[in-house]
C-alpha cells in the first residue's frame, strides 16, 4: 500500500492518525462509530463518517456525516468601561463575500485558533497580533459550538479590560499568516447599534457585544449606562 500523507506518514504540518479520530467514541449508547475515512486535508480536515444510531423510538439507522476539523479557538471583547470603548478588527473574508455580503471586510472581536496554547493564552496572543494591546485580567464568558452540523470547533469567549495606554502595538496580524488587520476602536453604542443594523453580522461578534450590554461592564447592573 503507497504511503498515506496524514494517516500512515506524517503530512505537511507533521500530522498523522488523522483518519482515527472518533473511532474510540463510546460516551453515547446510542451511536457506534463504524468507519472514518479523510476526504480532504490542507490545513484542515475533512473526514466523512459512518455511524449506527439508535432513533428515539428504538430503531438503529446508519448515517454518514461529514465534518471540518479546524481545531478549537478562542475570542476576546477588550473594553475600556471608563471611556465606554470596544476594540475590534476589520479584515477581508472571502466566504462571506462569496456568500452575498457587500464586500467581505467584516467588523470582528479579535479570535484565533488554540494551536498549542490554552485558551487565555490564545487570546493574550492575538490581542497582541491583531490589535497591539495588553490586555488585562480575562472574564471567562462561555464556550460554544458555533456551528455544530458540520464543523467540531469549540470557541472560547473572553472578554477584558484594556486602557489607552495597553496600546502599545499596531496590530494588524501576522504577513506572513495572510492577514491584513484593520482595528477599530469604537464606542460601545456605536458597536452595538451596528450589529442591529447589519454592519457587523459576524456571529461571534454580537453574542460578545450583547452580553457586554445584558450582563457585562455596560449592563446597567455593573453601571454601565
Amino acid at each position: 500500500m503507497n504511503p498515506r500523507p496524514g494517516i500512515d506518514t506524517p503530512d505537511h504540518r507533521g500530522r498523522t492518525g488523522l483518519d482515527r479520530a472518533g473511532r474510540d467514541l463510546d460516551r453515547n449508547p446510542d451511536v457506534v462509530v463504524r468507519d472514518v475515512e479523510l476526504t480532504s486535508q490542507g490545513w484542515h480536515v475533512l473526514r466523512r463518517t459512518t455511524f449506527d444510531y439508535r432513533r428515539r423510538d428504538g430503531r438503529w439507522v446508519t448515517q454518514q456525516h461529514e465534518t471540518y476539523d479546524r481545531g478549537n479557538g478562542a475570542v476576546v471583547l477588550p473594553y475600556d468601561a471608563e471611556r465606554r470603548c470596544v476594540l475590534l478588527t476589520r479584515q477581508f473574508r472571502y466566504p462571506a463575500y462569496v456568500n452575498g455580503h457587500p464586500d467581505g471586510m467584516l467588523v470582528e472581536a479579535a479570535a484565533g485558533l488554540l494551536d498549542a496554547d490554552d485558551p487565555p493564552a490564545a487570546v493574550r496572543r492575538e490581542s497582541t497580533e491583531e490589535l497591539g494591546v495588553t490586555l488585562g485580567p480575562l472574564t471567562h464568558v462561555l464556550d460554544a459550538y458555533m456551528s455544530p452540523g458540520s464543523v467540531t470547533e469549540r470557541l472560547h469567549f473572553f472578554a477584558a479590560p484594556y486602557t489607552a495606554a495597553a496600546r502599545t502595538g499596531t496590530g494588524g496580524g501576522l504577513e506572513e499568516d495572510g492577514e491584513d488587520i484593520e482595528v477599530l476602536e469604537l464606542h460601545f453604542d456605536e458597536a452595538l447599534a451596528m450589529t442591529r443594523d447589519g454592519l457587523i453580522t459576524d456571529g461571534k461578534t454580537i453574542l460578545l457585544l450583547q452580553w457586554a450590554a445584558l450582563e457585562g461592564p455596560f449592563a446597567p447592573a455593573a453601571g454601565g449606562r
